[in-house]
């Protein structure tokens, strides 16, 4: 019976089986664009608070490339506001967010303002007027 295949002095120093090898030796992590974007999206929905009652939830698309992410974020802004606070508090969050959970750098926050909400004003019309 042939024990070559058993012979593990062929094996490199600290590679034997069972031995803990350092982190970096370990392979590779890589988190998935959509992965990204889920965090993205959530971090847009803390930086915004609450929402307009028939507001959609701010979404996010994400590209990443090795360590670096670009992300867009589309949403939807209640009117009167201060528009570009709002996006750049978004775009803040959005980037402390994937860096802390995600480990990642990230390159541009594309903001989308998709639609605006008028602020409900007592007395004033609902909807289309014709």
């Amino acid at each position: 019976m042939d024990d070559s295949h058993l012979d593990d002095s062929r094996l490199e120093e600290g590679r034997r089986p069972g031995a803990t090898l350092a982190p970096a030796e370990r392979g590779a992590t890589r988190i998935a664009d959509r992965a990204v974007a889920k965090i993205a999206s959530q971090a847009a929905r803390e930086a915004l608070g609450t929402l307009a009652p028939d507001a959609m939830p701010p979404h996010a698309i994400a590209v990443v490339h090795q360590d670096t992410a670009r992300v867009r974020v589309g949403l939807e802004l209640d009117y009167p506001a201060d528009i570009g606070a709002r996006c750049a508090a978004v775009r803040r969050q959005v980037v402390q967010r994937v860096e802390a959970l995600a480990g990642m750098d990230v390159a541009e926050v594309a903001v989308l303002v998709e639609r605006l909400h008028l602020a409900h004003v007592p007395g004033a019309a609902q909807g289309r007027t014709r």
